[in-house]
């Protein structure tokens, strides 16, 4: 849906900016890249330049380390060939941000990844006025409605306390970046010890390191394998990848759940194994989509991944002109994550 009056476009590198001469999150090398946040299907590897929001710059060069970047407070307006760039916090994770471009008395705004709740580890989503805004629709359909945050972690907790009042490990696979933090920020860390896998602990520094109150953590490869009374009792925090791999087996006997947007469905919680599924994410839920996007006042709105044709269709039916971008972005359920434990018996990533 390109038309030679836009100011970002759909190439095969990614979403571009003509008048500015510079991609937003694009997935093949380019000389200047805008990035919304570190996640793996957004920032890669390759790009010349990199700005991105300063909150988040630390938790990039973990992910991609030695790259030229450049950090940008929230905010903050830069001029870039004649385009006056602000990124604003999007609430998705540390450092996530929307990209607004304004130029020639026009304004645009892409989302990146975006959630409405409020969140401990990162600023929370801040509403950007524009003509134009290009937003996500990963869970854009009226199913996903999420619980109050604090009741998901009350479920968590009763989850790990009665697992611990058993003598057993509780295994709580998720994200490693973003979700996790997000976990260890809410959990009632008095309940026993927490370890984390090794995919994990880096972003607990970086995220420590950028000012995040985060409990106590070990990792787990601290341990020795054969050691298992150490984890009776304790919670362990572990990308989706260590699920069913011979890492495991050192945490003798556990109960293992998975926090994620998609435990929503029953068919998820039941292919993935888990005796518990916690309703978690770090998305916008439908509610959320539908209020952040009216927020912005937007005439015309553009759908990049996700959930695309439901939500086109509905913001049809709202009388906004509404299309779609085709993109490379994943969604919550395929977050890959890079690092990997320091352990002989570490599952790939």
């Amino acid at each position: 849906m390109n038309t030679s009056a836009d100011l970002i476009v759909a190439r095969p590198e990614g979403l571009y900016c003509p008048p500015g001469n510079f991609y937003i999150d694009p997935w093949r090398p380019v000389e200047r890249a805008v990035i919304t946040h570190a996640h793996a299907d957004h920032a890669r590897f390759g790009h010349a330049r990199y700005l991105t929001a300063e909150a988040g710059r630390g938790v990039l060069l973990s992910r991609l380390p030695g790259i030229d970047v450049q950090g940008l407070a929230y905010g903050e307006r830069i001029d870039v060939n004649g385009v006056r760039v602000s990124l604003h916090p999007a609430g998705h994770v540390l450092g996530s941000a929307q990209v607004r471009v304004e130029h020639g008395g026009r304004v645009w705004v892409a989302s990146g990844d975006y959630k409405v709740e409020p969140d401990p580890t990162c600023a929370p989503f801040e509403p950007v006025r524009c003509d134009t805004f290009i937003t996500e629709s990963t869970f854009g359909l009226p199913i996903y409605r999420w619980e109050p945050p604090r009741a998901v972690f009350e479920g968590i907790d009763s989850w790990w306390r009665h697992n611990a009042a058993e003598g057993r490990a509780s295994v709580l696979f998720c994200y490693s970046f973003g979700k996790a933090q997000r976990l260890l920020a809410g959990i009632d860390a008095g309940i026993g010890p927490i370890f984390c896998h090794g995919a994990v602990e880096p972003l607990n520094r970086a995220y420590r390191e950028s000012g995040v109150a985060l409990p106590e953590t070990r990792l787990v490869s601290e341990i020795a394998a054969r050691d298992k009374a150490a984890f009776q009792g304790a919670l362990i925090v572990a990308p989706p990848s260590a699920q069913g791999s011979t890492w495991m087996r050192r945490f003798g006997d556990y109960s293992d759940a998975f926090a994620s947007g998609w435990m929503r469905l029953r068919g998820t919680r039941r292919r993935k194994g888990v005796d518990r599924g916690f309703v978690l994410s770090d998305h916008a839920d439908w509610p959320g989509l539908q209020t952040a996007i009216g927020a912005t006042g937007a005439e015309r709105v553009i759908v990049t991944h996700g959930q695309i044709e439901p939500m086109v269709r509905w913001l049809c039916e709202q009388g906004l002109d509404a299309g779609a971008f085709k993109t490379e972005y994943g969604d919550d359920a395929i977050e890959a994550d890079t690092a990997t434990d320091t352990t002989t018996e570490t599952p790939s990533q």
